[in-house]
């Protein structure tokens, strides 16, 4: 089944983009998965993921800022022990992921340090937004979830970003749910999305 974006995003496809130096970008949970994640690789498209790896140099490269919110740190720890579960059951059979998690304290600590190592790259690169998550905040992203189809995590932090005032927001991501958020600049590779907005006349030219 086809999915069916109405593209509000301003789409920037990044494989004819150039970063310019006063573009502030905040980067999304997947880019920085494949990023800084030892197995980003594992069941992934390597060439998929390398177009924004290539993006992400240029840009700094080109001296544009990279941003990461806190939020982020909750998705990608999550994404990451999956993986890793995904990874052991190739080679110990099935285990329920309560059992995985909490039964053999080296697992464990396996998942810790590729989170900690992860994170720590992050800020390495980025610079952080300090995004407040209040009864006003949430209570706005409910009125968000309504009109704009994005997930939990994805919701938060365009409604934190959002209220603090920073402008008109730069996304790198891979995800075609930003696409229907309007009042934002999503920098994407992903072909659909760019294919969409062509149609819907919502892809700028590259700069």
């Amino acid at each position: 089944m086809v999915v069916k974006l109405k593209i509000q995003a301003e789409i920037i496809d990044i494989k004819t983009a150039n970063p310019q130096q006063d573009d502030i970008f905040l980067v999304d949970t997947n880019v920085w998965f494949w990023q800084t994640y030892t197995n980003a690789g594992f069941g992934a498209n390597a060439s998929e993921f390398s177009i924004y790896l290539t993006y992400l140099n240029q840009a700094l490269v080109n001296g544009a800022t990279l941003t990461y919110s806190g939020l982020i740190l909750a998705e990608l720890a999550h994404i990451i022990e999956r993986t890793e579960y995904k990874i052991y059951m190739e080679s110990h059979g099935h285990l329920p992921l309560k059992e995985y998690r909490h039964n053999d304290p080296n697992v464990r600590m396996n998942v810790v340090a590729e989170v900690q190592s992860a994170w720590s790259q992050v800020k390495a690169l980025a610079v952080p937004l300090n995004l407040t998550v209040d009864d006003a905040t949430t209570d706005a992203a409910l009125n968000r979830f309504q009109t704009q189809a994005v997930d939990g995590y994805d919701l938060l932090l365009l409604e934190a970003i959002s209220r603090a005032g920073a402008g008109k927001i730069k996304i790198i991501t891979h995800d075609m749910d930003y696409a229907v958020v309007p009042d934002i600049q999503v920098f994407t590779s992903n072909n659909y999305v760019i294919q969409e907005a062509n149609r819907q006349k919502k892809l700028l030219a590259s700069r």
